[in-house]
């Protein structure tokens, strides 16, 4: 599959599933601006049938290459950026895994209930990143049992292997070209922002600054009824040049710590 095809599709999947990503766009584009994707993200547990190498398979294979290695301690998480060889304007694309071994007994065994039952042709094959849950209706039990450990596997356990932000490049924007602009902007619209470290993270002098909105709630299915929980959210960048005058391309992991923190359950 093609670049341009593989992001076409997760787009589709993005704004089918989350309502409130597209008005974000809708937003943007009514205002006059061009959307370029910054990045998009994807989680995973850190098992080898579904690891990240095993997530990034279908970049590798369109032209991408590992670029960046981050460490989330206090997460218990890892990830790795990737970036397409010849094609400089192809959005990044982030993958991070759960370091599951760091967690209880309970935690693993669910991950690996959950990562027995992905089937051999997604395990080998290159389309576990369309695939959202594989593993059939979630508990609101196990879920809740997961936050309490840590929210990233509770999502995970729940949507599965989508992507869970998509990144609008500031830099690419004509009018809300700064972040305060951007941030500004979508709190007149009445969205909420992600204000863990802050609304704005990063600095000029770190060569990113970021924001995103929190996840909107959507209507689960899970075995005991239908819950709301947050979902899918979206993300807002603006590089600066390093000393070369080159745009800074990579992450800092202090910032996504707490980007990571927009799909957090919260009291709406």
């Amino acid at each position: 599959m093609q670049t341009q095809e593989i992001f076409d599709k997760l787009w589709a999947d993005y704004i089918a599933q989350n309502p409130d990503a597209k008005k974000v766009y809708d937003c943007f584009v009514a205002e006059g601006e061009h959307v370029v994707n910054d990045h998009i993200a994807f989680r995973t547990f850190f098992d080898t049938r579904i690891n990240v190498d095993v997530m990034a398979r279908p970049f590798l294979e369109a032209g991408y290459e590992q670029k960046g290695y981050y460490i989330f301690e206090d997460k218990h998480l890892t990830a790795k950026h990737y970036e397409h060889k010849t094609l400089p304007d192809a959005p990044r694309v982030f993958i991070s895994q759960l370091m599951t071994d760091h967690f209880s007994p309970e935690l693993q065994s669910v991950v690996k209930q959950c990562a027995s039952r992905v089937p051999d042709n997604l395990v080998f094959g290159n389309d576990l990143i369309f695939a959202g849950n594989v593993w059939g209706p979630p508990s609101y039990e196990t879920y809740e049992m997961l936050r309490n450990a840590s929210e990233y596997a509770a999502w995970l356990y729940v949507y599965g292997f989508v992507s869970n932000h998509f990144t609008v490049s500031i830099n690419s924007l004509t009018k809300l070209n700064t972040i305060q602009k951007v941030n500004q902007f979508l709190k007149d619209k009445g969205f909420l922002l992600n204000s863990a470290g802050g609304e704005i993270k990063g600095t000029p002098q770190e060569l990113l600054e970021q924001s995103s909105t929190k996840a909107g709630f959507l209507p689960i299915e899970f075995v005991e009824g239908k819950f709301e929980i947050p979902s899918c959210y979206y993300e807002f960048a603006i590089r600066y040049p390093d000393t070369d005058g080159k745009l800074y391309s990579g992450f800092i992991a202090k910032s996504a710590d707490k980007i990571f923190e927009s799909t957090d359950f919260y009291k709406k």
